[in-house]
């Protein structure tokens, strides 16, 4: 009878300390997760140069004194969502009360002549990532690719351009896209165009045309790559 009463009052000793340890793990944690001390009280924004840092700050500083486990992330994509030139972002919690905002910014892969005279510089998406009465420098120029974006003869044009190593593709003047099997070059500062034909195959038509430029130089006249078995330098 005694031994059967200290295994009773042993194992309630066993129960309410392991009751009396959760309950204090879940106080500590609760008091940790509400503290003031680890409430936001700090938002940092990196890799801005085209959205307005202050104005991406503003947005995320609605949730100032907001325990950090607490954020809703959802209203920070939210509220990123309103500036287009944002392609994406991650975010770094830094204890006891900073949020980094990492944004990696669109970037203009081509300009297009708008009909005031600016020139609009869109992405590969056809989003507006800059509008400039000036060109930009190394950003070629697509004409007659269509009157919207994008459109095949764009999405042609942009497939070329990606195809081509950054050095290429900052000779390029000007890209002409009718349609999508009828794309041609012009080259900066030299009087130079390339025959591209269609968009299929231009990494292989990328390898063409610098062999073909290695041999023929600044020579005016025309590279066809549009045949990928068989380059072409007609001279002018």
């Amino acid at each position: 009878m005694r031994r059967f009463t200290r295994r009773q009052r042993t194992r309630r000793i066993a129960i309410w300390t392991t009751v009396g340890t959760v309950g204090l793990v879940v106080v500590l944690v609760l008091v940790a997760i509400l503290s003031p001390i680890l409430s936001l009280r700090t938002v940092l924004v990196e890799g801005t140069s085209r959205v307005d840092a202050s104005a991406v700050q503003a947005k995320v500083e609605a949730q100032l004194g907001t325990p950090l486990a607490l954020i809703d992330y959802g209203r920070i994509d939210a509220d990123l969502r309103e500036f287009p030139v944002i392609r994406s972002y991650t975010t770094e919690t830094i204890p006891p009360g900073t949020i980094v905002l990492h944004i990696t910014e669109r970037q203009p892969v081509v300009g297009v002549a708008s009909a005031s005279g600016d020139f609009v510089y869109v992405d590969p998406a056809g989003v507006t990532v800059q509008t400039s009465k000036e060109r930009l420098p190394g950003v070629p120029l697509v004409i007659e690719s269509g009157t919207s974006l994008p459109n095949p003869a764009f999405d042609a044009a942009v497939e070329v351009l990606q195809a081509m190593p950054a050095e290429l593709r900052g000779q390029i003047d000007t890209i002409t896209a009718t349609t999508r099997d009828d794309v041609w070059l012009t080259f900066a500062g030299v009087p130079q165009a390339v025959k591209w034909g269609s968009a299929d195959d231009s990494l292989t038509k990328v390898r063409l045309l610098e062999i073909l430029r290695a041999n023929f130089g600044g020579t005016p006249g025309t590279f066809d790559v549009s045949a990928t078995s068989n380059g072409i330098f007609r001279p002018a």
